[in-house]
């Protein structure tokens, strides 16, 4: 039986024996996966987002200011930590919505300080609205209510981190402009 199957896998089809497909086919598989994969990895450097004058010029200087990017600890967040999914699944999903983005690009939509300021809004929602909905899961990659020492935060932080933790909150519901400034709300009144 083995040796039928090893003759069947060897015998030359029209042009090719079925073990050479199947090894070239292998190998080209290989080679696209490796390819996919380093693509998607060249994408989540700190270079790649900042290559653009819009993310560079704006959200980049803002993060330059904020605790993820200079620390007592001397831990670095970069724009995909925060921004990507580690898990390959959800990676490739994000990778494909950000098509998106690259077609924005294209358009020019902020291509401006002052188109970028009049959509900060929409696409700070975008962002936090994700966040939320799984459940502020790149924030834990780093960070965990497990690993928190409520002793040594302040007298405030700490009360705030235990209730949030109580009533269930996610990290985006109370941290929201922690690496780039807070948006205007288009819809709120100068007047106030």
């Amino acid at each position: 039986m083995i040796k039928k199957i090893w003759c069947w896998f060897w015998q030359p089809t029209q042009r090719f024996a079925w073990g050479t497909i199947f090894i070239v086919g292998g190998f080209a598989g290989i080679i696209f996966w490796g390819g996919l994969n380093t693509g998607m990895e060249q994408t989540n450097t700190m270079g790649f987002c900042i290559s653009c004058h819009e993310m560079r010029d704006t959200v980049y200087e803002e993060y330059k200011v904020s605790v993820h990017y200079k620390n007592a600890s001397g831990v670095r967040a970069i724009c995909s930590d925060c921004h990507v999914p580690k898990e390959w699944t959800p990676k490739v999903i994000r990778k494909i919505k950000a098509s998106n983005e690259v077609y924005h690009k294209l358009l020019g939509t902020i291509s401006t300080p002052e188109k970028f300021e009049a959509k900060r809004w929409e696409l700070a929602n975008h962002v936090w609205a994700t966040m939320k909905a799984n459940d502020s899961h790149e924030c834990r990659n780093c960070h965990s209510y497990e690993a928190m020492d409520f002793h040594k935060q302040s007298r405030r932080a700490s009360e705030k981190m235990q209730a949030g933790l109580e009533e269930g909150k996610t990290c985006i519901d109370c941290h929201k402009g922690i690496a780039h400034k807070m948006p205007v709300d288009p819809n709120e009144d100068d007047e106030d």
